[in-house]
Formats: C-alpha cells, structure tokens, sequence
C-alpha cells in the first residue's frame, strides 16, 4: 500500500494511527516530506518512508509550473512503480495528491474526490458526518475493513509543561511574549516550565523533550499533535483554524478559539495587516482557560 502525506508535522501525526494498523495488515509505503523519518521510526518503523517535499504543498509559489523540480518528481514516481501497488491513498481531496497515485501505478486508488478528481479514483469516499481530520483517517480504514483503535494514554500526574511559541505560518503565532507570561505564572504556582520555539529544528530532540513533559501548551501546529501523539495532554491557542478540524487527539485535549473571523478558516492567508484572531487573545483569557485545564 501506498500512503500520500506530503504536507505538515500535524498532519503527519494524524496519520500515524492509520499507519500503524495499515503496516499490522500489509507492506506499507509512506509518501512524506524528509521530516516524517524520525517520526515513521519510532511510531511506525515497519512502514518505508519514500521522501518528497511536493511543489503545491509550498506555501508561495506553488502554481508556478515552470519552477516544480519535474526531475525530481520523475525520479520518485520511477521509483514507486516498479513496487506495483495494490492501493494507494490518501485523505485530502486534492487532484494532485491522486494523480501522483495513479502514475505511481496503484491498481486500487482510494480516496476523497475534488475538482474532477473523481475519474483518478477507483474507490471514491465521502467524508462522514466528523470534519476532524482524524475522521477522515478512520472513514479511510474502514473502506479496508480496519478499525483504528487509540490507546487510552497513561496519566500524567507530573507537573512538567513543555510551551512551544512556534508554528508552520506567522499567522497561527500568539505572540512569544505572552507565552513567556504564562510560563513565568505556571513557574511562580510550581510548574517546571521548558519554553521552546521553531529554532529547534532537530525533531528527535523534539520528541524526546515533549516526551518528558505532563501538560503541553502551544500554536495551533505540529508539536501540539506530536505531544498528544505520545500521550501528553495538550491545550492549543487557534486562529485561523478550527479545532473541530484540526484539534490533537488526546482525551484531555482543549483549546481556546480565536476571535471570529468572516474569513474563518483562511487557510492562512490573513487578508488583514495582522491576524487579529489570534493576536487579540489576551493573557488573561488564555490564563483563565489554562487554569481551568491542568
């Protein structure tokens, strides 16, 4: 089986519940950009990760067809057909994403259709009644046959926070200053506080620190999920998004929703000289929400 993934860290870590019970029932391959190795390692080593950083995932640029490394993406389908795949899929309704399946040469290409997409699919999905990604990952399983279970995470009853102030786009950042705020409080009531942010780039070193941790706070982005991944609780600040949408995946898992928006989900294109969704979320308010969460 051939798996597509080719956008972000979160989206990744949704995936991997699927990755795991796909690779317990067949030989699987994992479409994904560099940055998925150290998480197929340790979550799902039996799965061959194949990298490719996919020109339409970039955020500027990506319908500049001239400038696609089409040598690259020759090399990477070369590669994929001679495995002679049963199934390809993937969960997001974009053509790109199923036309690379069927020149991959998949016999049974599963997945959600869009925009005309339909004809490049043998096995088309609709989405069910959740929108959360993670949904979408199960409505996908069980056109296999599969459930995915969860584990039910251990407790945490430590009282070690890891803050992440980073995310992918500036859009989804609540300003660094106002997490320094609420790590100097959680210190000041007992907390052992470690602040992070997108300069750690090494992502093994990632999760072993949020492997340490017993509460997670943090942008709506990747980090958050990988800390629900490994089971800690997590509590996300949005803003564009939607966290019936995009919400990690812990049972202790809660957030605080930005400020409405006409343009919600904006798909991180603020058409404002500043996300205020985001921005006008006070210490205070998310102090509160914290408090009530740990």
């Amino acid at each position: 089986m051939l798996v597509v993934e080719l956008w972000g860290l979160g989206d990744l870590a949704l995936a991997v519940p699927f990755l795991c019970e796909a690779s317990r029932q067949t030989d699987v391959t994992l479409l994904a950009k560099p940055h998925a190795a150290p998480l197929v390692r340790q979550f799902c080593p039996n799965v061959e990760h194949v990298a490719l950083t996919a020109p339409w995932t970039a955020f500027r640029g990506k319908y500049r067809l001239h400038r696609w490394p089409w040598g690259e993406l020759g090399r990477v389908v070369r590669k994929l057909r001679p495995r002679h795949f049963d199934a390809a899929v993937s969960v997001r309704p974009d053509p790109r994403d199923h036309a690379l399946m069927a020149v991959a040469g998949a016999e049974r290409r599963t997945g959600f259709p869009r925009a005309g997409s339909t004809l490049l699919l043998t096995d088309r999905l609709s989405p069910g009644t959740s929108p959360h990604r993670a949904a979408q990952w199960a409505v996908l399983a069980n056109s296999f046959g599969w459930n995915l279970t969860v584990a039910q995470p251990a407790p945490r009853p430590g009282r070690r926070v890891v803050i992440h102030t980073g995310a992918g786009q500036a859009v989804r950042e609540w300003p660094r200053e106002r997490f320094e705020e609420i790590a100097a409080r959680l210190r000041a009531d007992g907390w052992t506080v470690t602040l992070l942010d997108d300069s750690l780039r090494d992502l093994d070193q990632l999760l072993a620190t949020l492997a340490t941790a017993d509460r997670f706070i943090g942008n709506d982005s990747g980090p958050g999920h990988l800390a629900a991944l490994l089971g800690v609780p997590t509590f996300t600040i949005f803003g564009p998004q939607l966290p019936e949408v995009f919400s990690p995946v812990h049972p202790q898992a809660a957030w605080i929703e930005g400020r409405p928006c006409v343009y919600k989900p904006c798909r991180d294109n603020c058409r404002f000289g500043s996300p205020h969704c985001i921005r006008e979320l006070t210490v205070e308010e998310v102090w509160a929400r914290v408090t009530a969460w740990r």
